[in-house]
């Protein structure tokens, strides 16, 4: 592979954690932190929806992350057939 696809591939695959960090960041710090008094004005199976993304709502965005990650970095890697 030459310099520039592997600096492509690079800036790819950073780009890609960068915008799943933001994702994760803006879930676990503001629906479980910032947002949660507001949040707890909806209910969600008769919880209030803030309590559950604190307890377990962000955890499953934290697993569905690492799913979309290892997707999406397959197709990263199959375009720039890396191995």
């Amino acid at each position: 592979m030459n310099e520039s696809k592997r600096r492509a591939y690079w800036r790819a695959n950073m780009a890609l954690i960068r915008n799943l960090l933001i994702v994760w960041a803006i879930v676990s710090l503001g629906c479980s932190i910032l947002l949660v008094e507001p949040l707890n004005a909806l209910r969600l199976g008769g919880v209030p929806l803030g309590f559950w993304m604190a307890q377990q709502g962000s955890i499953f965005v934290f697993v569905s992350l690492i799913f979309i990650y290892a997707v999406q970095m397959d197709k990263i890697e199959r375009k720039y057939n890396k191995d």
